[in-house]
């Protein structure tokens, strides 16, 4: 295949792995929607009737649970596809350039790849995790990034710049990416904590049970768990990224260390507000809602190194994509509405 051949192969599988991701949003939506309980069911409940299948429904409670575990199974199953022709988009997009490469020489392939490794990660730990309560969660999620991708960043196939083109891009971005897709997975479980959290405050407020969607969701000690897992996991490989292999690659291509450049300082920012969330969990004891919302503050740095340094610093080196594009890019849509 042709080089030119590749990127149309990389660019339709994009295209077709958002469709799937958007189906199985839909999907996983429905089954939240499954997951209400009726009306009559609560107001049953709440008068204290009797439970006897005459009265409660047994026989629409079975055909409900039924439903909803049809339509689990299904929605993470079009993840799966969605996941797997979004690997062939990312091979795609390498084999493009000539000569082949990794696909992550600008902010577009980088997008890619990281919401690539996000949703990796969920399906990798589905099972192991119980993570099916957190499937429109992230698929929206990577359908928002594939859009932000497509819309606004996308660019042609080229060759690596000079400071890209070393064999540290590999490890140094590899690392990077896969802590970002933890510590992703990580906030995204904080989130729901609190969610969950303010949730059941309401009901225990109302006198009443959690019900709906929300019922599904591991209870608060399991998303504690399971939050300071997924961040324990993505530190170290956080630190080998910025503080080891980012170093070495920076002296490698610019003769220092150290660089001062505002990538450097937010990567370095977010290893220190996650190594405060680690020692102050095994330290001071702080779980729960701190610690979740200690989290989340890590997210917030992590993800503004990642996109907002690469739009709003003017002196970063490590900016392969500008605000100039993305201007010239919507110019360029609004353009073209006019003509048509």
């Amino acid at each position: 295949m042709s080089n030119t051949a590749w990127e149309s192969l990389s660019n339709q599988a994009v295209a077709m792995a958002g469709v799937v991701y958007f189906i199985a949003l839909l999907v996983h939506l429905a089954e939240w929607a499954s997951l209400r309980q009726p009306a009559g069911d609560r107001e049953l409940v709440a008068a204290g009737g009797a439970e006897t299948p005459a009265t409660t429904g047994a026989p629409d409670a079975e055909a409900r649970s039924a439903r909803v575990a049809f339509l689990g199974r299904l929605g993470f199953l079009l993840t799966v596809i969605a996941c797997a022709v979004h690997f062939v988009a990312l091979v795609g997009r390498g084999m493009a350039a000539d000569p082949n490469r990794v696909p992550w020489g600008n902010m577009y392939e980088f997008t890619l790849t990281g919401s690539f490794v996000v949703a990796f990660l969920y399906v990798v730990l589905y099972k192991k995790f119980g993570l099916g309560w957190m499937g429109p969660i992230v698929v929206g999620f990577v359908v928002a990034m594939l859009m932000i991708a497509v819309i606004w960043l996308h660019d042609r196939v080229a060759p690596l710049t000079e400071a890209l083109n070393s064999p540290w891009l590999v490890i140094h971005v590899v690392s990077a990416i896969i802590a970002t897709g933890a510590f992703t997975i990580g906030g995204i479980t904080s989130v729901m904590y609190l969610v969950r959290m303010r949730a059941e405050r309401r009901a225990a407020a109302a006198e009443r049970e959690l019900t709906g969607w929300l019922a599904r969701v591991p209870t608060l000690p399991a998303l504690d768990r399971l939050a300071y897992r997924v961040h324990a996991f993505g530190f170290p490989v956080w630190t080998f990224a910025v503080l080891i292999t980012g170093p070495i690659w920076a002296h490698e291509a610019w003769s220092r260390y150290w660089n001062w450049d505002p990538k450097e300082v937010w990567a370095f920012i977010t290893w220190v507000v996650y190594a405060g969330y680690l020692h102050a969990r095994a330290t001071a004891g702080w779980k729960g809602r701190k610690a979740a919302m200690l989290a989340l503050l890590g997210l917030g740095t992590l993800w503004f190194n990642f996109i907002g340094i690469n739009y709003f610093s003017t002196t970063s080196q490590h900016s392969y994509a500008s605000l100039e594009r993305v201007v010239d890019t919507q110019v360029g849509v609004v353009g073209l509405l006019h003509r048509s």
